[in-house]
């Protein structure tokens, strides 16, 4: 695992990131952090190594706030800039390699919205862990409206027990999306990805799926 830094020219300001890449690895998954945890969250680092088992390297980054301490995520723009930076750090890592996008809820939103506004270069395709489709207890879908704008496939890995994403109005956007759009059903995950002990599955176990789902879905991806 390498350390970067990362510049996000149109804010001046410069955040950190973590190269993993393993032998023989296919693509590079650039990878955002969800709103209240940064790229060194154990779910992000236990992501970023199984994905590694799977040939998929990773670039995990910062978002802004995050970088300093704050509790309040950056506006769109801000995240936005954040996201094309990013991308282009992870098109000069890894010139050999195609790109996907995406992350941990506000994570995957944010690279969302800025494949909407404009193109991520060589980006391939989105995959988005746990879409945060709306907020908790308020069922909307205003949040997907930018997703038409996308022009790349997406990836939906979406648990059943999600808070911040009622499975039936997934079903819907994902369905409104057409081809561009696929989306795997985690059985009894949360918003988290945890699973209750009943289920029989560990959370690495969760992970493994995860990671292999992002696999499959890549190598799949048109050229």
């Amino acid at each position: 695992m390498t350390a970067v830094a990362i510049p996000v020219d149109p804010v001046q300001v410069m955040v950190s990131g973590l190269y993993q890449r393993p032998e023989r690895a296919t693509a590079l998954y650039v990878l955002g952090h969800g709103a209240g945890a940064g790229m060194r969250h154990p779910f992000l680092a236990d992501m970023a190594d199984a994905l590694a088992r799977h040939g998929i390297a990773t670039l995990r980054y910062q978002f802004p706030y995050m970088e300093t301490g704050s509790s309040r995520p950056d506006s769109p723009n801000v995240a936005v800039a954040t996201v094309q930076s990013a991308v282009q750090r992870a098109a000069e890592l890894a010139p050999d390699l195609p790109l996907i996008a995406g992350g941990k809820s506000f994570g995957g939103r944010m690279t969302s919205t800025a494949a909407a506004r404009l193109q991520l270069p060589r980006v391939r395709g989105l995959a988005f862990l746990g879409f945060p489709l709306h907020p908790p207890k308020k069922p909307s879908v205003a949040r997907a409206e930018h997703l038409d704008l996308v022009t790349v496939p997406m990836l939906f890995l979406q648990g059943t027990r999600d808070d911040l994403a009622d499975l039936a109005l997934m079903t819907e956007v994902v369905a409104r999306l057409g081809k561009s759009a696929t989306m795997e059903i985690i059985d009894q995950a949360n918003h988290a990805f945890e699973v209750p002990k009943r289920t029989g599955r560990s959370r690495g176990e969760v992970i493994e799926g995860l990671a292999a789902a992002i696999a499959r879905w890549s190598a799949g991806l048109p050229a």
